[in-house]
């Protein structure tokens, strides 16, 4: 029996082996940073804007254990609170005001601006208890220094760091923009916690006295909700008993929690995407570990002959991944960093369009994420590594030393690759119709038909190189037999990086199918539904959602404006659907801004082919789709909303095709919403022009008439369509550089393919030099077999990328958003990802086929 060898001169024949080769292990770093760097990235930036949400939601909430907030938009009575004061003084409690205003001397960015009682904020927040007023620079203690604060209108406490950041110093006026009407107010107070964390989480507060901040937002007489600590469940009942209807209790952290819910399916389709890109990494891994052991095969041929165990042969070569993933990792972790403050801005205004306001200063540096980066990236090298470790560890010595030996049995497991690819493609096919499976078996089936697809590329890679070979000796010549020959000869490696590439491109293809559906389906919804002239609402801190309302008695000058033959008035807000228990958009309507073409998915029959009329009549309410799509029911016959009269059945008389929110929307007709919701405030109109009038002249005096009373966002049917597409691309932009990021992941793992096969084919292309054919001949072998490898790679991406295309927009999209999308084919997006894949594959053999002319030919036949 063969003496086992000790590890120690194994793990310097690797490092021996690193020296010797740094340049394809460089690659292989490079290949795992890029797919780390985008999942960690992305992480960040949507944790940043979660946790810029939740610091300044907890700096709200403080130590509040409860909250009393009203279902009506309207808020609640300022009786609400003087009677709990009053009737259960033993439960601690604090009013609160609270909107979002843009002030021009702090950036123009959305601020918060909460009203408090500074007499009842101690036991919640801390914030007050050291400042600096204009009275005194000296820090004051429980509110002494805030005289001005408590007894002059107008004034407000500014955190430390914001006035520093913009310059502003005490006793100085700002102007608070809430909708279109600004306010002077004087800066009073300096507020500055004792901690890091309250610090960041205040930066974009604005402080005033509740009667001050009533007056400001138009809250008068009401609050926004009232901060309580319960100690005990007797008094959290006696609280709610007290309650008119309409008010109800809620916990402090309903708030994040419903938020997370809200943009959770936006946050997993995001990491989705960048796990493609991890994806695509694992083929380069797998390349890497492959090459490796293929050019060592004689090696280790030799140390099993001499004692070296499987076992040993199986940790040098998982050891030595794990050592460039650990590497390939942490620049990862510090490149998504750097990118992650990139991209925080785009996925930000994401969240502001489409979700709630946030402003996002800078990302947090999350543990989880940063230790999941280095799992993720650690693990997926391990397991892409673990299949040729296992291989090299189960071959006899005998077969080893054998340079055919690989290929062979790559070349018999063909019909078995074609057989898995059936399974798991089945497989995937099965959790992509399992529609109670959730967003994570829809990925899940998702991946399994990628990794299938790729474990077909082998067969039919092989297949076809077949038939070309042939055709190329024909036509081309010598070279034109060679290339598919040598593409063939060493299928265990070329196939690998085909399938990286072809997976590449078809996300490219998948992706850009998606989005120009969306996109054209998004054009012709606008088309049809916005058919008034002019919109006209107050200007708001995000560009999808009005946050204000327009001034009653210019809603009532519009009406009658000349030029202007009819106004349509909405109002929105928030709702609680009982059937889903989730929170949706409720908009309130006077008419039809659409002219009856809006695009409807389900009409009640006795309502074809215009369902307005009904709705006007009180009879029920319109829905979108989004509101139970995503929840996978069928189209309801009935809707409960929580209203501030308690519960109520609306019957559904039409579903709408809505892309404008994917939490789902519910219209009512603005009588019916007066009368249970109590609230005739407007936030938009449409106007319809008269025949004959110019519309962008009467945008100008429309602006020009109204300015000095509310600056409003007056805009022209064309301009607000511009607009809205404006949002959607800066939605979908973050799309393309993972599509970007995929390809050159591709790229590199061509590259690497290449210059392996280059060292191990180093004696037969010095003998091919020593018998005749010349460095320009060799040059063209060379871009011919990559040339061959990326039109096969995209050929093989274009059904993939249907296929990949129909899922995201048939499944995916379903389930996350609840959008029915029209698939948009066009040629473009087929035959520019096939120049995309033969582009990089050609660029990849450029410098490969430049090694190729300097090569010294006697070294070159003695290598071996």
């Amino acid at each position: 029996m063969a003496k086992v060898v000790s590890n120690r001169p194994l793990w310097r024949l690797g490092w021996q082996r690193l020296r010797q080769r740094p340049l394809q292990y460089v690659l292989c770093v490079v290949g795992i940073a890029l797919g780390v760097a985008m999942m960690v990235s992305i992480d960040l930036a949507n944790g940043s804007a979660q946790r810029a949400f939740g610091l300044s939601t907890d700096a709200i909430t403080g130590k509040a254990t409860h909250r009393v907030v009203a279902v009506s938009p309207m808020g609640v009575e300022e009786a609400v609170y003087t009677k709990l004061k009053r009737q259960v003084g033993q439960v601690k409690s604090a009013p609160v005001v609270e909107g979002y205003v843009k002030v021009p001397e702090l950036g123009n960015q959305p601020m918060r601006l909460v009203g408090v009682d500074v007499f009842a904020e101690a036991p919640f927040r801390s914030y007050f208890a050291d400042a600096t007023s204009t009275k005194s620079a000296e820090p004051q203690t429980n509110g002494n220094g805030f005289i001005e604060f408590l007894t002059q209108p107008n004034t407000v406490v500014l955190p430390k760091n914001t006035a520093a950041e913009y310059g502003v110093s005490l006793g100085e006026t700002i102007s608070v923009d809430l909708a279109g009407q600004i306010q002077p107010v004087q800066v009073v107070g300096i507020v500055e916690p004792g901690d890091q964390l309250n610090r960041r989480a205040l930066s974009n507060f604005v402080f005033a006295d509740i009667a001050t901040a009533q007056e400001l937002l138009d809250e008068v007489g009401r609050l926004n909700e009232i901060d309580l600590i319960v100690d005990n469940e007797v008094d959290l009942v006696r609280v709610k008993g007290l309650l008119p209807q309409g008010v109800v209790v809620e916990t402090a952290e309903s708030q994040k929690n419903a938020v997370q819910q809200m943009t959770a399916a936006f946050e997993l389709n995001l990491t989705a995407l960048s796990l493609l890109a991890l994806v695509v990494g694992m083929f380069l891994i797998y390349n890497t570990v492959t090459f490796s052991v293929i050019q060592r095969r004689s090696m280790f041929g030799v140390l099993r002959c001499l004692g070296v165990t499987q076992g040993q042969i199986f940790i040098l070569i998982l050891a030595e991944a794990g050592i460039f993933s650990v590497v390939g990792s942490l620049i990862g972790i510090a490149l998504g960093v750097v990118l992650g403050r990139s991209i925080v801005g785009l996925i930000t205004q994401t969240i502001n369009d489409f979700y709630f306001v946030v402003n996002v200063r800078q990302i947090s540096l999350s543990n989880f994420t940063l230790v999941k980066g280095m799992v993720v990236g650690i693990s997926s090298a391990l397991i892409a590594s673990a299949v040729p470790a296992w291989e090299a560890m189960r071959t006899a010595p005998s077969m080893i030393l054998q340079r055919s030996s690989l290929e062979n049995k790559v070349l018999a497991l063909l019909p078995k690759l074609v057989l898995v690819w059936m399974g798991l493609t089945a497989g995937g096919i099965a959790l992509l119709r399992w529609s109670s499976g959730g967003l994570v078996a829809s990925f899940t089936g998702l991946f399994a038909v990628l990794l299938g697809a790729a474990l077909l590329v082998p067969p039919l890679a092989a297949g076809l190189m077949q038939i070309v070979g042939p055709l190329g000796g024909q036509t081309i010549g010598v070279l034109g037999k060679l290339a598919p020959r040598d593409i063939l000869r060493s299928l265990s490696r070329t196939s690998v990086a085909i399938a990286a590439l072809m997976v590449s491109v078809s996300v490219i293809i998948g992706v850009s199918v998606m989005v120009g559906s969306f996109r054209g389906t998004v054009v012709s919804w606008l088309d049809q539904t916005l058919q008034a002239d002019i919109y006209v609402s107050p200007p708001t801190t995000t560009a999808n959602r009005v946050l204000g309302k327009v001034d009653p008695a210019i809603v009532e000058d519009l009406r009658h404006f000349p030029g202007v033959a009819k106004a349509v008035t909405y109002n929105d807000a928030e709702v609680q659907v009982i059937d889903y228990n989730k929170s949706v958009k409720l908009i309130s309507a006077d008419g039809d801004v659409s002219r009856g073409e809006r695009p409807y998915r389900w009409i009640r029959p006795d309502l074809k082919p215009d369902p307005w009329d009904a709705l006007d009549r009180g009879e029920g309410a319109i829905i979108s789709e989004a509101l139970y799509l995503r929840e996978g029911t069928e189209e309801p016959k009935t809707v409960t909303l929580q209203t501030p009269k308690g519960n109520q059945t609306f019957p559904v008389i039409a579903v709408f095709y809505d892309y404008s929110s994917d939490r789902g929307t519910v219209i009512l007709d603005d009588d019916l919403y007066k009368q249970f919701w109590k609230d005739d405030r407007i936030a938009s109109l449409g106007l319809f022009a008269e025949s004959g009038v110019d519309v962008d002249d009467l945008v100008q005096q429309i602006k020009t008439t109204f300015n000095e009373r509310q600056s409003l966002s007056v805009q022209s049917n064309v301009n607000l369509r511009q607009g809205s597409l404006e949002i959607f691309d800066r939605t979908f932009a973050i799309t393309d550089a993972l599509r970007l990021l995929a390809v050159v992941v591709a790229f590199i793992g061509v590259l690497s393919t290449l210059m392996s096969l280059q060292l191990e084919k180093q004696r037969e292309i010095g003998i091919l030099r020593s018998t005749g054919m010349t460095p320009n001949q060799l040059t063209s072998l060379t871009l011919l077999e990559t040339g061959l490898m990326g039109l096969m790679a995209g050929v093989f991406a274009m059904p993939l990328g249907y296929g990949l295309a129909w899922i995201l927009i048939y499944v995916i999209n379903v389930r996350s958003f609840g959008w029915t999308l029209n698939m948009v084919l066009k040629g473009q997006y087929f035959w520019q990802a096939l120049v995309v894949s033969v582009c990089a594959a050609l660029l990849a053999g450029i410098y490969p086929a430049l090694r190729l002319g300097k090569m010294n030919v006697s070294e070159a036949i003695r290598g071996e």
